[in-house]
């Protein structure tokens, strides 16, 4: 019953991201210069009770995966809105933790410093919105292990399940280098779940099956 419900919730998600236009289909090109049949943008949920929708998606995904944390970090910019609706949503669930996020470019002035909210320490976990290049993820473990506090997790929306320059993902990539897990709330494999039940959209399911044969990862 336990994978039953993981899985409904992952598809739910995905749902949930097509209806909002955050998740759609055609042709992209991607930062690797990959021509995607696919995009996810989480910039593209763009009201109160979308946010409020998602973030409770990220909340669940936490507590399922049993990742142990004491606070939550968000990288600017898209992890701001992210890990503040995330704590929002943990604390619905009865989990009330701290959170910051950090500043694009330090302030010399007022309060200062690098981050905004709660001090880093204790066991952070990371709220993201995809892995690309991993680059967003490797300055918040920076800035978190600079900070005297300890990265425990990175927590994204999907996992493209994509090989990055190498046979690795990137999100293979980042759990193999710092050693800490990367929890997505779905998977490119849920998309074409929740695509092979969508009869309307057969084309798009064959071209992502093709695009996973192609780029994709046995395991994201």
């Amino acid at each position: 019953m336990m994978i039953l419900a993981m899985h409904a919730y992952r598809q739910d998600f995905i749902r949930f991201a097509v209806e909002q236009k955050a998740l759609r289909f055609g042709e992209f090109q991607t930062k690797a210069g990959r021509l995607s049949p696919y995009f996810f943008n989480s910039g593209l949920f763009q009201d109160g009770a979308a946010l409020r929708d998602l973030c409770r998606f990220y909340a669940h995904g936490i507590l399922a995966s049993k990742v142990e944390f004491d606070m939550l970090f968000g990288p600017a910019y898209k992890g701001i809105p992210l890990v503040a609706g995330t704590a929002i949503a943990l604390a619905e669930q009865g989990r009330n933790v701290s959170y910051c996020f950090n500043r694009k470019e330090p302030k010399d002035h007022g309060e200062g410093g690098r981050t905004v909210g709660a001090a880093l320490q204790g066991r952070v976990l990371i709220i993201d919105d995809v892995i690309s290049a991993g680059t967003s993820v490797r300055e918040s473990i920076e800035l978190i292990r600079e900070s005297g506090a300890t990265p425990c997790g990175v927590v994204i929306a999907l996992d493209r399940m994509e090989r990055g320059q190498g046979e690795l993902s990137a999100v293979q990539e980042v759990q193999r280098f710092f050693g800490i897990p990367v929890v997505s709330i779905a998977a490119l494999d849920d998309l074409l779940g929740y695509l092979h039940d969508q009869p309307e959209l057969v084309q798009n399911l064959m071209a992502v099956q093709s695009y996973r044969d192609r780029y994709g990862v046995e395991n994201g």
